[in-house]
């Protein structure tokens, strides 16, 4: 998420490197990369314009505080402006005191609003809220059934009918809901694969007749100025009261995020990221710009981690750790628990230095390596995983049919495994982010040279040698080389005499 804007932006902060005060002159290389990160991220010109002035007005003449290098109190100041700009975070939903909040949900075709919906209506839920969807997209083919699918998954109730206009329809979902005494509604409206006069004819009578209480957005997070373009379109005809940023965990470039506020005044309330439907999480502009400038996001790594992980499971992990009996069935655990926090990939770039580890990864498809690798283990036998040493030749080859891999996978997975079995203990005090590590450590490469093995951690002596010491170390070495040569050139010598 943001990989390039990350990129962009780090390697301005790097022209800032100097001492003494911040002036126009040595800001003025690094400022321009700022702004032409920004524009490549498809933030609105105006926006643009607006915040770098802000960004220099501060900058210029700012001394720099003791022990903050100057490149260190730009990324803060552009921190902060771009929690401005972003800002203020606002997911609350006024709820009605008697009768059900109806919440209307609009925006362009395959903005993700079906799939919003549910989402939705699963947060309100875990909230003690009883909602209800309804299918008032009568235009897209399927897009009743979808919706149908959706709720089934989260639990809730799926108001529809056929034969009617939406208006008509949204107004019997709300008698209905009185009925079944549930106490929100969220409408699903129809979409276009761009602004029309029909598409806001039909939301502006919803609106009208309906009277939601509620007018949400859902907003493209990929499409950049197109998507804010769009959001203000909404806005002029309807008077939005929030806007909820999808495909967050995608290729977004950053436009939308950074502009949609400023553009319209509406503020974002919730954003999306993946397609599972507990990915909907309030509006943090601090979290999100932590991201874009490559400093994680540790609140969001550890809420996942409080969330779906097991705490007694993972306290049992540790201790079967520390005493070196970890198997691959426990690793295949360990996999299954970080799975549950969302994507590898997702997990990762919760941590600080992404890009950095991103890099040292090699290009690997973390994702699709733990697939993997959980495929050939899930291919094995318990007494397989707790001992791998009975792998032989005709099991690898089962192993390797039902996972869908070769056997030369297999054997270098368990290669691997039993080289990193040699300092399981220190896994024990191992960081999650160097557990995904040492996951994706034995990913493809493995395969391609089964013969190789993890680089064991260098353990210290606890002292550092003398010259005295490392010199006779040296000379230890040179005499082993010498012997080894010698004898190499008497077997040689030998053979050529018989």
């Amino acid at each position: 998420m943001f990989d390039d804007l990350q990129k962009r932006l780090s390697s301005a902060f790097k022209r800032f490197r100097v001492s003494g005060v911040l002036t126009e002159a040595n800001m003025k290389e690094g400022l321009r990369e700022v702004r032409a990160a920004l524009l490549e991220a498809d933030v609105n010109f105006n926006v643009v314009q607006d915040f770098m002035a802000r960004v220099q007005e501060r900058a210029v003449g700012a001394q720099v505080v003791k022990s903050v290098r100057p490149e260190q109190q730009i990324v803060k100041l552009v921190h902060d402006e771009l929690v401005e700009t972003m800002g203020p975070s606002d997911p609350t939903i006024r709820f009605e005191k008697s009768g059900p909040t109806v919440i209307m949900l609009c925006g362009l075709q395959g903005s993700g609003k079906t799939t919003t919906s549910g989402k939705l209506a699963k947060l309100l839920a875990s909230q003690d809220r009883k909602p209800m969807l309804v299918a008032a997209d009568l235009q897209r083919p399927a897009a009743v059934e979808q919706l149908k699918v959706v709720g089934e998954q989260v639990g809730v109730p799926v108001f529809s009918r056929e034969g009617v206009d939406p208006v008509k329809l949204c107004q019997e979902a709300v008698a209905e809901a009185n009925r079944q005494g549930r106490d929100t509604i969220i409408l699903d409206t129809a979409g276009r694969l761009h602004v029309d006069d029909e598409l806001m004819a039909e939301l502006v009578q919803i609106e009208k007749k309906v009277k939601p209480h509620q007018v949400f957005f859902v907003c493209d997070a990929m499409t950049g100025q197109d998507a804010v373009a769009s959001a203000d379109a909404f806005n002029k005809a309807l008077e939005l009261d929030g806007v909820i940023l999808t495909k967050l965990d995608g290729d977004a470039r950053g436009g939308a995020a950074l502009s949609v506020r400023k553009v319209t005044g509406v503020p974002v309330k919730f954003v999306g990221k993946g397609e599972k439907l507990d990915r909907l999480e309030p509006f943090d502009p601090e979290r999100l710009v932590g991201q874009m400038l490559g400093m994680g996001d540790i609140v969001g790594l550890v809420n996942a981690a409080q969330a779906n992980v097991d705490a007694e499971e993972a306290r049992l992990q540790q201790e079967k750790m520390a005493k070196g009996k970890f198997d691959l069935e426990d690793f295949r655990k360990q996999i299954i628990q970080i799975k549950k926090m969302g994507s590898v990939q997702d997990v990762m770039g919760m941590f600080p230095g992404m890009g950095q580890m991103a890099e040292n990864l090699g290009g690997i498809d973390a994702d699709g390596e733990v697939r993997r690798i959980q495929g050939i283990i899930d291919s094995m036998t318990p007494r397989e995983r707790s001992r791998p040493d009975l792998i032989d030749i005709g099991r690898r080859r089962r192993i390797a049919a039902g996972a869908g891999v070769e056997p030369s996978d297999v054997s270098g997975l368990v290669k691997q495994f039993d080289a990193m079995a040699a300092f399981v203990k220190q896994m024990s005090q191992m960081s999650m982010l160097d557990k995904l590590k040492a996951m994706t450590g034995l990913g493809r490469a493995a395969a391609l040279n089964p013969a190789a093995k993890l680089m064991s951690p260098k353990v210290g002596t606890g002292k550092r040698l003398s010259p005295k010491e490392r010199e006779k170390l040296k000379k230890q070495r040179e005499k082993e080389d010498r012997k080894r040569r010698r004898e190499e050139r008497d077997a040689r010598g030998q053979s050529a005499g018989g």
